[in-house]
């Protein structure tokens, strides 16, 4: 009996971390301490233990191209293009709406390592995930 009870605590602790939490984060808010606060949320889920992925539309998206000027947000003076690679290097994957380059003239080699352009049907198949948590900003 105790081998039983011992087999199926050891099961529930298997099928809990396959069943990581996962956030999915949207940004296309322009203002930086919007963006700030998705920002942080997603890093704050990374530190949980939480799978995190997130899209950064229209003027967000602009945060992803390399050689912006930012203004340093408060308290930890950071820009939120640092916020986001951060992100990238706790793991996050960070993509940009499929829209953004077509359409602003940016190349994807005008991104920052390690942010991509999204796939809008792998992102739809992500979204629809059972389980899965999502905010916007």
């Amino acid at each position: 009996m105790k081998r039983l009870i011992a087999l199926s605590a050891a099961t529930l602790l298997t099928m809990g971390a396959a069943h990581a939490e996962e956030l999915f984060v949207n940004i296309h808010s322009g203002n930086a301490m919007a963006q700030g606060a998705g920002l942080v949320l997603a890093g704050q889920a990374l530190e949980q233990k939480a799978s995190v992925r997130v899209l950064l539309c229209d003027k967000a998206a602009d945060i992803a191209v390399t050689g912006q000027e930012l203004s340093n947000l408060k308290p930890k003076d950071v820009t939120t293009q640092q916020m986001l690679q951060g992100l990238i290097k706790a793991g996050a994957k960070v993509e940009v709406c499929a829209l953004y380059l077509p359409n602003t003239g940016h190349k994807a080699t005008d991104l920052i390592e390690g942010v991509t352009p999204a796939k809008p049907a792998d992102v739809a198949a992500h979204l629809i995930k059972p389980g899965m948590h999502t905010l916007g900003f």
